[in-house]
């Protein structure tokens, strides 16, 4: 299936799922910078920070503050995770311009994660919905363990498209289909984007890997071609779920980027002011990131012979 010349559309989510798992903290000024910084690169959204309780997630009780400190883009739209009623209540007095609520496809990592069960999710985002429409705030929800459990195993497609219809049914506007501890495969991946796309042609459906065993961009990929056109991305390639056992971070947003550009598809990011932004994350949060192409450089980039040739 050829696409080429067509747009993709990236999210990205480092500022949240980037820095919730940090051991260091990112001061509120350092996050607002670095969300400053992904503001000017072209992306289509990031998602800034979670509303959710301190407790829960120490590295981001800064939320509010995060998001009336930061530089409004027209063009770019802020994005926070909601957890509950409560939490969109925040959200919606801050002025974002899209909530992203999180359910768990299998019935474990709800548990673990979320401490509920997905119909008590479901109930849950009723009530939020009901609060957030009219708003003009894009509601948006995320499948977490949509391409496998690391405690259930293997969640059937047909649950996943069984909860994307009750998603959508309640008012959620786009779907995020989330690969959460890098379980999918790029055959799986396009097996279920393209049932999704097939049956839901309006629906923005967003696809969100992680890189734990190496696969991200082999999976971006695959989605691409069966008409995936959102990403979720973390810049340096940060992240993880703290509730996921040997989850590493998400794909990375440059290394993303780069494949895209190089493949003639138009990302409308500045892959440049991208890289020069993900050299900053080492001295940000005090170690190494895993993006490979702010290591490397692109692919363009050229070298003088060696001596003597």
């Amino acid at each position: 299936m050829s696409h080429r010349g067509e747009r993709v559309y990236i999210n990205d989510v480092a500022p949240r799922d980037g820095l919730q798992i940090e051991k260091q903290w990112v001061t509120t000024e350092d996050k607002i910078r670095l969300i400053d910084g992904l503001s000017t690169t072209g992306l289509d959204k990031i998602e800034a920070t979670s509303f959710v309780s301190p407790k829960a997630i120490p590295n981001l009780a800064d939320a509010a503050k995060v998001v009336e400190g930061i530089r409004r883009v027209p063009g770019v739209d802020i994005v926070v995770l909601v957890p509950n009623v409560k939490g969109c209540e925040r959200a919606l007095a801050s002025g974002v311009d899209e909530i992203n609520l999180v359910m768990s496809a299998s019935d474990s990592h709800s548990r673990a994660n979320l401490r509920m069960t997905p119909e008590q999710s479901l109930q849950q985002f009723a009530e939020i919905i009901r609060l957030a429409q009219g708003s003009g705030v894009f509601i948006n929800a995320s499948l977490s363990t949509t391409f496998g459990c690391p405690f259930d195993g293997d969640v059937s497609e047909a649950r996943v498209v069984g909860f994307v219809e009750r998603l959508l049914e309640l008012g959620v506007q786009g779907v995020s289909l989330c690969d959460t501890t890098g379980m999918a495969n790029p055959a799986q991946v396009a097996r279920l984007c393209e049932s999704v796309v097939t049956r839901w042609s309006r629906t923005p459906f967003t696809l969100h890997v992680h890189n734990t065993r190496g696969m991200g961009l082999a999976n971006c990929l695959a989605a691409w071609q069966s008409g995936i056109q959102h990403f979720d991305a973390a810049l340096g390639g940060l992240g993880g779920c703290p509730f996921a056992p040997g989850a590493t971070g998400n794909v990375c947003t440059e290394d993303l980027v780069h494949m895209f550009e190089q493949m003639g598809v138009d990302t409308g990011v500045d892959l440049e002011a991208l890289i020069a932004l993900s050299a900053t994350l080492p001295e940000l949060v005090g170690h190494d990131v895993p993006g490979q192409v702010v290591k490397a450089g692109t692919s363009d980039r050229r070298y003088p012979c060696p001596a003597g040739l």
